[in-house]
C-alpha cells in the first residue's frame, strides 16, 4: 500500500508565504507544516519562537485552522542580533521612522491579514523567557526559531520544552552541524543535541536545516 502522501497547505497560503518577508525557504516550510499538521491533531495550540515578519506563522496558522486549534507566536519584535544595522540580513523598510527601531509587528500584523489568517493566531509580544514563565499551559508544537546565540537559543529550548506535551513535536530551525557564516554559529544545533541527548526526545525528521523531534517522555 501506497504511503499517504504528506499533508500540506493549501495553495492561497502558499502564495502568501512566498510573498512574505522572511527567510525559511519553501522545502523546509512544507516541512515545518507537515510537522505542525501532526501536532495540531493532539488538540492542544502550537508555540512559535521568532515571529519576525510572519512567513512561516502563516503555514502554522494554516495547519491549526484545519484541526481547530491556536497558534502562539513569541517575538518582541526589534529584530535579532543579525537583522540589526549594518548586518547582512537587516530590512530598512521595518525599522520604525519615530524611534529608529525595528518594530516588524505592523508587517506582520499586515502578512497575517492579507492571508485572511489572523484569528487563528494569538501573537505575544514580548521577549521569549519572559513569556514562558507567564505560561502555564501544555503544547502540541514548540518551533524554536528565534535568537541564534548560545543565550537566546538555550532560553528559548529551557523555557518552552517543560510546556511541550509528551507526543508532541520539538521542531528546531537553522541547524547547522557546520559554521558556514558569522552570523549563523551553531547554537540551535547545541540546542537539538542537547535534546536528543536527554532521551526525552527522538528524531522524526531532517529537511536540511529543520530538526523535528518528538517528545517521548
Amino acid at each position: 500500500m501506497a504511503a499517504a502522501p504528506a499533508p500540506a497547505p493549501s495553495p492561497e497560503v502558499v502564495a502568501a508565504f512566498s510573498a512574505a518577508k522572511g527567510f525559511m525557504p519553501e522545502h523546509e516550510g512544507l516541512a515545518l507544516y507537515a510537522a505542525a499538521a501532526e501536532a495540531a491533531a493532539l488538540g492542544l495550540p502550537l508555540l512559535e519562537i521568532g515571529t519576525y515578519c510572519g512567513r512561516s506563522t502563516l503555514l502554522l496558522a494554516d495547519a491549526a485552522r484545519a484541526a481547530g486549534v491556536s497558534v502562539l507566536t513569541v517575538d518582541h519584535h526589534r529584530g535579532s542580533e543579525e537583522q540589526q544595522p549594518g548586518w547582512d540580513f537587516h530590512d530598512p523598510e521595518v525599522v520604525d521612522p519615530e524611534t529608529g527601531l525595528m518594530d516588524t509587528l505592523p508587517t506582520f500584523r499586515r502578512t497575517l491579514h492579507r492571508a485572511g489568517l489572523e484569528e487563528h493566531v494569538i501573537a505575544l509580544v514580548g521577549r521569549s523567557p519572559q513569556v514562558a514563565k507567564a505560561w502555564g499551559g501544555r503544547l502540541g508544537l514548540v518551533f524554536v526559531d528565534g535568537g541564534h546565540t548560545d543565550e537566546h537559543a538555550t532560553a528559548d529550548y529551557e523555557g518552552w520544552a517543560p510546556h511541550l506535551a509528551v507526543g508532541g513535536l520539538l521542531a528546531i530551525h537553522d541547524v547547522f552541524p557546520v559554521k558556514h557564516d558569522e552570523w549563523t554559529g551553531q547554537a540551535p544545533y547545541r540546542v537539538y543535541l542537547r535534546a536528543l541527548e536527554s532521551g526525552s526526545y527522538e528524531e522524526v525528521s531532517a529537511t536540511d536545516s529543520l530538526r523535528v523531534l518528538r517528545k517521548v517522555r
